[in-house]
């Protein structure tokens, strides 16, 4: 299948044709099953989506009462003395959630899902990560790296946040019988949710990420902390191999920072360095992708459409 490059006026514009394309998925997946299962992300790309989907929904065009919504990723480390404290932490993904989409809703989703981030302890995670050092190995090419617990490990925190913080999140997506869309933004360095560059694609389920200099940069940049002291160096991820097992992918990007990650995704090869250059792959094996972008995005993959044509990848601007 195709990838499908659509390129928009301006964010509100990419909004608009983004919202179209998942509301169109919602209603026809709806007349096929009882429920709908959608995969979220956060940061800025989204929110106008959500804005628009809420919208939709509060006026009826579709049963918010028959989608289940699993999240990308969470942080380990917000401040906060217990759970309770952290998933309510103004700049945790939860809350994010409740603000730009979940609080719109007049009525709520069947039931939904943020990676559980929020149970770790920061401190106790690292305490464990010193004193049982055969119990783990960090992989990656870059400065962001997975953190791979082995099986059975000896720490029994370690073990915990294996089965009950990693592998308990992609079982209960793979329960509701998998992501039938995934909405999901770019990184600065083409990174999908917490998969940094660097991190091989095999294995990139769902995992426990030390975040790399670039991402803590972007969060204090973007207003998210006051400094890279304050910033979480933890995050709980789903990895692009999980990301690009949902039916179909709708991928966000606008704005200066995002033009050289999304033009290396497809005019190279796929590569763990540009980690949503994994789409290809997905697109290859008949997977459903769109890109959704505005000008100064969409700007240099018009100027190579007739090679990503080649490629299977058809680039179209949109009115």
């Amino acid at each position: 299948m195709p990838i499908n490059v659509l390129i928009t006026k301006n964010f509100n514009h990419m909004s608009d044709v983004a919202a179209g394309i998942v509301k169109e998925h919602i209603v026809r997946v709806l007349k096929e099953k009882e429920e709908f299962v959608l995969g979220l992300a956060t940061g800025s790309s989204p929110t106008g989506v959500y804005q628009r989907l809420a919208k939709a929904a509060n006026a009826g065009e579709f049963d918010c009462g028959r989608i289940r919504s699993f999240n990308l990723d969470e942080y380990v480390g917000l401040p906060g003395e217990n759970p309770q404290q952290r998933v309510m932490h103004p700049e945790s993904y939860c809350y994010f959630m409740i603000q730009e989409l979940f609080g719109l809703l007049k009525r709520k989703f069947r039931e939904t899902n943020v990676p559980f981030g929020a149970l770790i302890d920061q401190k106790e995670l690292n305490r464990h990560f010193r004193a049982y050092p055969e119990d783990w190995r960090e992989q990656g090419s870059d400065a962001g790296r997975s953190i791979v617990i082995r099986p059975k490990p000896e720490s029994p925190y370690l073990a915990w946040v294996r089965k009950e913080v990693l592998n308990r999140y992609a079982q209960k997506i793979r329960k509701s019988g998998g992501i039938d869309l995934q909405i999901i933004g770019v990184g600065g360095r083409g990174h999908v949710a917490f998969h940094e560059a660097g991190i091989p694609f095999k294995g990139s389920r769902v995992m426990l990420v030390r975040l790399d200099d670039n991402t803590v940069e972007n969060a204090v940049a973007d207003g998210h902390f006051t400094s890279k002291k304050d910033s979480p160096r933890y995050a709980v991820t789903m990895g692009a191999e999980l990301v690009y097992q949902a039916r179909t992918v709708v991928l966000l990007a606008s704005g200066e920072r995002k033009v050289a990650s999304v033009a290396a995704s497809l005019t190279g090869d796929p590569t763990p360095d540009v980690p949503i250059s994994y789409g290809q792959i997905y697109g290859q094996r008949g997977g459903n992708l769109f890109y959704v972008v505005d000008r100064v995005v969409g700007k240099p993959l018009l100027e190579n459409s007739e090679t990503l044509e080649k490629k299977g990848i058809h680039v179209e601007e949109v009115s």
